[in-house]
């Protein structure tokens, strides 16, 4: 091929390559404008419509999609009543689920240093928990089951250690339930403290707080959730905290972290749920007889 003809098709397939660039880009800048656009319309929504679009996002993938501008921007322009209302329809998922969670709580003024890192399972109606406190974090070793339906008001369970390995029945509300915890066993799980913000943003309401004070996207604990601040005018205890932050996972209907401050500014809980998985659990994973089980 003469010199010529082979700078004039090197030249055209350079132009080629630059308008498929330019076509590219443009339709790249489109997609972002439109999600940008499909963002901005969520708030004319009615607050039905904005928890299904919630619901719908984020079971496709699409809300994770997001940008962090664009999920501050979707965040602020929801309606007050819509977290709420998309949380307490994604409820009934998480009825039967095993999870592994990192908690502290300050007890009796202390914070400690080792959190605990337990695995949980829970199944509801009626409720039954099962909780073992891994070897990494606080209180290793420890064990017990909750069954709403034989002893509402007792829990079986012995402590970790050589010489914490014999098991005992005691109160839900006794000394060894709240030693290391300022809530009762029925309250350990992510449906407690779903139910827990959506009582309080009925309460958040009436005091006219209708937004969070701060919304940004956080990477915590190598999960990427959006982090919202809400703060009361009051504190406790008229509300659980005076601020509490609350980290939404982008994936499913539930916070995968709660951090609470009391009235002088101080962390008094911290929970990070961890791996969630919803599945079904047979009689024996609540039964003390269980050969897998320490009792």
């Amino acid at each position: 091929m003469p010199r010529a003809r082979c700078r004039q098709a090197s030249d055209l397939l350079l132009a080629c390559a630059g308008l498929l660039c330019l076509v590219l880009a443009l339709a790249s800048s489109g997609a972002r404008a439109d999600a940008i656009d499909d963002v901005a319309r969520v708030g004319d929504l009615s607050v039905e419509q904005q928890a299904q679009w919630l619901s719908r996002s984020a079971e496709s993938g699409a809300l994770a999609k997001l940008d962090d501008a664009q999920l501050v921007a979707l965040f602020h322009s929801l309606d007050a009543r819509t977290l709420p209302r998309y949380l307490q329809e994604g409820l009934d998922d998480f009825q039967s689920c095993e999870f592994t969670m990192r908690r502290r709580e300050r007890i009796k003024g202390k914070w400690p240093k080792r959190a605990d890192h337990m695995l949980v399972r829970v199944t509801r109606e009626p409720l039954r928990i099962y909780a073992k406190w891994l070897p990494d974090g606080a209180h290793a070793g420890q064990e017990v089951i909750y069954d709403d339906s034989k002893r509402p008001d007792q829990l079986y369970g012995h402590l970790g250690g050589l010489l914490g390995v014999v098991p005992m029945w005691t109160s839900v509300n006794g000394a060894f339930a709240r030693a290391q915890s300022n809530h009762s066993i029925r309250e350990l799980g992510i449906v407690a403290i779903t139910q827990r913000f959506i009582d309080e943003g009925r309460r958040f309401a009436e005091a006219g707080i209708t937004k969070p004070s701060n919304i940004e996207v956080k990477m915590i604990d190598g999960l990427r959730a959006v982090a919202l601040t809400y703060e009361t005018p009051t504190g406790q205890p008229e509300f659980y905290a005076k601020k509490e932050v609350l980290g939404l996972d982008l994936e499913r209907p539930v916070f995968r972290t709660v951090e609470s401050y009391d009235n002088d500014g101080n962390i008094f809980e911290s929970v990070v749920f961890e791996r969630i998985e919803i599945k079904p659990f047979d009689d024996l994973t609540f039964d003390p007889k269980n050969p897998d089980y320490r009792f």
